[in-house]
Parts: C-alpha cells; sequence; structure tokens
C-alpha cells in the first residue's frame, strides 16, 4: 500500500515559498553534541549520562551508542562546508557540558572550550549566526552521582557553566538556548526511563521538571551577566492536543494532556505560575515548594524556541498516566517514528503562542521528520520529507501572515545522526550518513532547501 499524502495543499515551488518570508528571515538547520560529535573521550571530556545509558543492556536498539556518531568532532569544518552548501545563515548546536566541565562543575576542559571556540569562528566565516544551547540532554555523568537534576544546587550547577562558555563565546554568540526540551528530559528519563538516566519516578519526574525551569531562570541571569547583550530563549517541544472523539471524557483527556505537555512549561514562563488545575491532579507527588517558587516569576524570554514534529490525539484511558491514551487517526501519514503528519499543527501552535502568550519573539527551533530513506547509486530520493517541509514551511508562512513573530526555523536535522534509543535506525537529516565511511550525501531535501533559501536571499538582494 502507498504511504497516505501528507497534504493535498503542498507546493514544493521554492520560489513561490519564498515570497511568503520576510527579509532578514533566519534559514537554519539544528543537531545536538552528543548525536553528532563523537569523541566521547578524547582531549579531556568526561562521561555524559547518555554514556553511561548507552551501556545498559536493551536501552538502545541496536546496541547503537553515540561514541563516535558522526564523528563531527573531527570533522567540524566539512560540516561547515555542508551548512554553506545549503546557503545557512544560522545554525543551531548545542555545547556539551561534560567536555567544558568534566566533573560538571569546577575546573574547566580548555580543549573542549577550544573546540567550540574554533566552530563559532568557523560558523561566522561563512556568514552563519550560531544559536547555541547550553543543554541538550548530556548531563556530566559526575552530577548525576551527585543528585542529577533533582539535586536541589541543580539549577546554580547550570548556571555556573552558563557564565563560563557564555564568558568564552559571548563575545561572538548572541542568541542562547538555555534548555532543550524539559517535558522529555523530565518525563522520558526520570518516568518513563526510556531516556537517560533511566529512572520511572513519576515524582522524581515532577521535581527534575521544576528544577529545570529554575535552572534556565539562573542560566540567563549568568549568560547575561558573563555576555551582556545576550538573546535568551529555551527550547519546548510543543504540541496542539485533540480529544479522539467527541466525548466529554476525550475532551477532558486532551486538556490534561496539553496541561501536561505545554502549559506546564509555558505558563510558569509567561508569569502565570503552575495551572491550577494540573496542580490539583498532581497533588503530592508535586514537591510542595514548587507551586510558591514559581508565583510571580517569569522565564525572561528574548524568545521561545518551539521544536514541533506532530500534534497529540487523545482519547480516555483510565489506566494510563493522565488518563489520555494516544491515538494515531485512520489513514493518516506517520513518519518512521509513527508520527503523524499534521502540517495544520504548526500554524494552530504558532498563533497560541502568540495570542495567548504575546511570546515576543519565536524561532521553531526544531521540525523534521525521519523516513527510510534508502541510497540510490550516489543520491537519496527522499520526497516524502521535502513534502514534509513544504507543508510545514507553508504552516510557517500562514503563521507570520497571520501576524505571530516568527524570526526564524531551523531543519531538525542538519544530517542524519544518533536518534537518542532508536540509535541509528531513523534518518531526519538533510544530509544521508554512511556511518561506515563518514560520507555524508545530500539528499534531495536538500537540494529543495537550499533552492528555497537561495530563492528568498534573491528576492531579498532585488529588494
Amino acid at each position: 500500500m502507498a504511504p497516505a499524502p501528507i497534504s493535498p495543499r503542498v507546493t514544493r515551488d521554492p520560489e513561490g515559498l519564498a515570497r511568503r518570508f520576510p527579509a532578514g528571515f533566519q534559514w537554519g538547520a539544528a543537531s545536538a553534541a552528543y548525536q553528532v560529535e563523537g569523541g566521547w573521550d578524547a582531549d579531556g571530556k568526561g562521561e555524559s549520562i547518555w554514556d553511561v545509558f548507552c551501556r545498559r543492556p536493551g536501552a538502545i536498539e541496536g546496541r547503537d551508542t553515540g561514541a563516535v556518531a558522526c564523528d563531527h568532532y573531527r570533522l567540524w569544518r566539512e560540516d561547515v562546508g555542508l551548512m554553506a552548501g545549503l546557503g545557512l545563515n544560522a545554525y543551531r548546536l548545542s555545547v556539551s557540558w561534560p567536555r567544558v566541565m568534566p566533573a560538571g562543575t569546577g575546573a574547566v576542559n580548555q580543549p573542549g572550550l577550544d573546540f567550540y571556540d574554533r566552530l563559532v569562528d568557523a560558523l561566522l566565516e561563512r556568514n552563519i549566526r550560531p544559536l547555541v544551547t547550553l543543554y541538550h540532554w548530556d548531563l556530566p555523568q559526575a552530577l548525576q552521582e551527585r543528585g542529577g537534576w533533582a539535586a536541589p544546587e541543580a539549577p546554580a550547577w547550570l548556571a555556573a557553566y552558563a557564565g563560563e562558555v557564555g564568558r568564552r563565546l559571548g563575545d561572538r554568540v548572541s542568541d542562547w538556548v538555555t534548555v532543550n526540551e524539559p517535558e522529555v528530559i523530565a518525563f522520558a528519563g526520570h518516568a518513563a526511563g526510556v531516556h537517560a538516566p533511566g529512572l520511572r519516578d513519576w515524582s522524581l519526574a515532577l521535581r527534575v521538571a521544576h528544577s529545570l525551569l529554575l535552572a534556565h531562570g539562573q542560566a540567563a541571569v549568568a549568560l547575561r551577566a558573563a555576555a551582556p547583550g545576550s538573546r535568551v530563549g529555551i527550547a519546548l517541544n510543543l504540541s496542539p492536543c485533540h480529544p479522539a472523539g467527541s466525548s466529554e471524557e476525550d475532551a477532558t483527556a486532551a486538556a490534561r494532556q496539553d496541561g501536561y505537555l505545554n502549559r506546564w512549561f509555558l505558563d510558569p514562563l509567561f508569569g502565570r505560575g503552575y495551572p491550577a488545575d494540573m496542580v490539583e491532579l498532581y497533588g503530592g507527588l508535586l514537591p510542595a515548594s514548587a507551586v510558591r517558587e514559581v508565583e510571580g516569576w517569569t522565564g525572561g524570554l528574548d524568545f521561545l524556541g518551539a521544536n514541533y514534529y506532530r500534534r497529540r490525539v487523545v482519547r480516555a484511558g483510565p489506566a494510563r498516566p493522565l488518563g489520555a491514551e494516544p491515538v494515531t487517526p485512520a489513514g493518516a501519514a506517520v513518519t518512521a517514528m509513527g508520527w503523524e503528519v499534521y502540517p495544520d499543527g504548526l500554524h494552530e501552535l504558532l498563533l497560541r503562542l502568540h495570542r495567548d502568550y504575546h511570546a515576543p519573539e519565536i524561532l521553531v527551533t526544531e521540525n523534521g521528520a525521519a523516513f527510510d530513506d534508502v541510497m540510490a547509486g550516489a543520491a537519496v530520493a527522499d520526497a516524502r520529507r521535502v513534502d514534509y517541509l513544504a507543508a510545514h514551511l507553508g504552516s510557517a508562512a500562514a503563521a507570520i501572515a497571520d501576524g505571530v513573530p516568527l524570526r526564524g526555523y531551523f531543519v531538525w536535522s542538519l544530517m542524519d545522526n544518533f536518534e537518542w534509543s532508536f540509535g541509528y535506525g531513523r534518518r531526519f537529516g538533510l544530509y544521508y550518513v554512511d556511518y561506515a565511511s563518514q560520507r555524508r550525501i545530500q539528499k534531495a531535501s536538500g537540494r529543495w532547501y537550499r533552492a528555497l533559501i537561495e530563492a528568498h536571499s534573491l528576492r531579498a538582494a532585488l529588494g
């Protein structure tokens, strides 16, 4: 059976789509340190929780690890050339905390900082603006052994690390993401146990989620002190949450799913405190001081990063956490991750962030899809990814037309990489990576994205 079409409204025309984006728009791609760098113990780097988790039997498909990944730690010059070849004017990278601070606190590993220093310089030489994420899931194992994100000192740990990186790179980097996807860190890592550190305790996960919000706030202060003029944001994985049916029970389940995934993080970051319905639902699982500690607090965001991959459709499921059971609509197009392809959800999400939260500026910090890419000769004809990107960028353009202050879009990802618990079995990249040889081969989606950026640049040059 042929895959379901992504959308009947998709247009692949780069020139037509380019006209819908304003001058100065950031065209980017994204990656994360543990997923691409390799060099897991090179030049004084310490162990991360993912180095340890990957050694746990059964934790990662195929027993894969990020020990080598895309070998970006050695091949970074080539990879910056790939970015330039796409015409990117922005690139989102993350700094590996244990590469910079092997023990998590205290002494700085200068060779580790030197790596990011050289990478930032190379990006700027190619007129590519760096967006630097401080924490993309690779906590130093030494800090996990001191309590990890649940430790009372954890926000201060991130702030001290942020200050060190800010002092070194802040003369050239202006855009920073403190934490990537706190929901995934907290709940996939500490409630479901499918991500590092592999724990299963809902109360612990809620403590971690709270700690991550406080850590964002302290890291933002540290960054601005170390590098005045820094623009600081956070990247949240966000999704519209829809009921599967018309029953009141399904509607209630969708509201709980929204409270868990979206409002639990958005509300405190925008000065509303924790949502009352979720505080009541969590009850004694929530730290006693949590509600008080975010009263009157905001995240002080210069921009909000939105990572969007899919909507969440749920029906009432009393036996499930939150009383919500995920559903994939019949006949829906899905990615290799099993995620529904729903481009209209990006438009819906961006409008909500603008109208309900008045985000001062928004970046789509991740959007992309895994498909079963196959080399055919020397090419990868990933037509479904082209359609996916075109459809979602169409939704982004519609949001801009509706007044949303969307300033940039970062494809996940620049190249195929280590996809966490799925190992190397899922490919998201604009470049295909042959892991045996470390060759990078531009996919059809990469050529299409390059054509879109070129069309936008030409339009800007012609006024």
